[in-house]
């Protein structure tokens, strides 16, 4: 069978994937992506609601985590969210900032994975979807590759754009990692990142009235001491992290803007500390009441502070009853601890099932921060979720796809 000689090869029609595409196309380069998949950019399609959280203004390199932390400042800097607000614009979506620097489509996720395949067919790139690689092998020139359909090729550079292992159900796998570990590169540990996390069957009983039950909170995390030989980067991951948004109770456990955020930090067996009321001083409020003649019952004067079923529940675990007027300063300030200061450890998490990315990946050690060039191996790059670059929620891992695919875009 006759060998088809092409530039570039792309693994993984996803975000990275097809702005990669987009930028090699520009340059005049052959460009075939390939997705096993039956349609391209489906994370893309169901994030934000189905309205794509595309970007966030705020991004820097300070909002990833990963063993080097500043790895990803050159693409970040040099594709920044504003070249992807005006390619945004150019395309004619409308969208709307939400808190945080967050920016969603008016209308849909769909239209920016139009704005993509578009891009792509405008500059003459070839997408085959529903096909995965089935041989990839060093060449002199290049890389000898066969797709599971029996298609053979030679590129000349390879992209692997492939994601991580978070939600299966749409394909996600580890085959990227694999195919790093197969020419030498390190792979750090993987971990599902912006996830809900999971209590054990007691505490859950404790707190069932409570599902369904949202709070703006504070949630600090509490990580144990690392090992004596850790790195530097290793450590300043591990530092306590604090967020402060959403929290919603499940009945499995606790989910939420800022528990998928603090997430990415915590580790099994490790506690993390709520402030439900965070900036209240629930003590000097409940006092205040008190010193008023302290009629209420001690749940309703809380429940002004916190959402009733959660003053309830409070009031009820630290089995207190009766009337502010009949309870001392020590309970209320007990009262104000359970509040601010819940300490909980959580027993696990939802999983790659649920969790919007997975944390490491491709070591950022053996590749190039410029390029995203593996620098031992000529012509293989990894960009987006794939490699160790793991962003907080809102918008900042889009952000990485679009700046680690255009930095690939322009050397592969």
């Amino acid at each position: 069978m006759s060998r088809q000689t092409i530039d570039v090869l792309i693994v993984g029609a996803g975000a990275a994937g097809m702005m990669c595409a987009i930028e090699a196309g520009q340059r005049g380069r052959r460009v075939l992506v390939v997705d096993h998949a039956q349609a391209p950019g489906e994370k893309i399609r169901i994030s934000g609601g189905g309205r794509c959280n595309f970007t966030n203004t705020g991004t820097t390199h300070r909002n990833f985590l990963g063993e080097n932390p500043h790895f990803a400042a050159s693409a970040l800097k040099r594709y920044t969210p504003a070249d992807f607000i005006a390619l945004v614009d150019r395309h004619g979506i409308a969208w709307h900032e939400k808190t945080l620097g967050q920016l969603f489509c008016d209308d849909s996720a769909k239209q920016i994975v139009r704005m993509l395949t578009d891009g792509m067919r405008a500059r003459g790139v070839v997408l085959k979807l529903g096909t995965g690689i089935a041989a990839l092998e060093r060449a002199s020139d290049g890389f000898d590759v066969t797709l599971d359909d029996g298609t053979s090729l030679r590129a000349s550079s390879v992209v692997v754009a492939t994601g991580g292992k978070s939600i299966p159900k749409m394909g996600a796998s580890g085959w990227g990692y694999d195919l790093a570990r197969r020419f030498g590169l390190r792979v750090t540990d993987t971990r599902p990142a912006l996830v809900p996390l999971t209590f054990e069957t007691g505490l859950l009983e404790t707190l069932k009235a409570l599902a369904g039950v949202a709070v703006e909170v504070e949630v600090t995390s509490d990580p144990a001491p690392g090992p004596r030989d850790a790195t530097p980067a290793v450590a300043s991951m591990r530092d306590r992290a604090t967020f402060r948004e959403g929290m919603l109770f499940t009945h499995r456990g606790l989910s939420g803007p800022a528990v998928l955020q603090i997430s990415s930090y915590w580790r099994e067996g490790e506690a993390i500390t709520i402030a439900m009321a965070p900036g209240e001083d629930v003590y000097g409020r409940l006092k205040g009441v008190k010193d008023a003649g302290g009629k209420q019952a001690i749940h309703t004067a809380l429940g002004e502070i916190v959402p009733r079923r959660l003053a309830e529940t409070i009031v009820a675990r630290e089995q207190i009853a009766g009337k502010l007027a009949e309870v001392g300063d020590k309970t209320l300030r007990r009262l104000d601890q359970a509040v601010n200061n819940w300490t909980v450890k959580p027993v696990g998490s939802e999983g790659y099932r649920t969790a919007e990315v997975t944390l490491g990946g491709v070591g950022t050690g053996a590749l190039d921060q410029r390029t995203m060039q593996a620098t031992t191996v000529p012509g293989l790059f990894f960009i987006g979720e794939v490699v160790d670059v793991t962003g907080w929620l809102g918008g900042y891992n889009f952000q990485w796809a679009w700046s680690s695919g255009w930095a690939a875009g322009q050397v592969c």
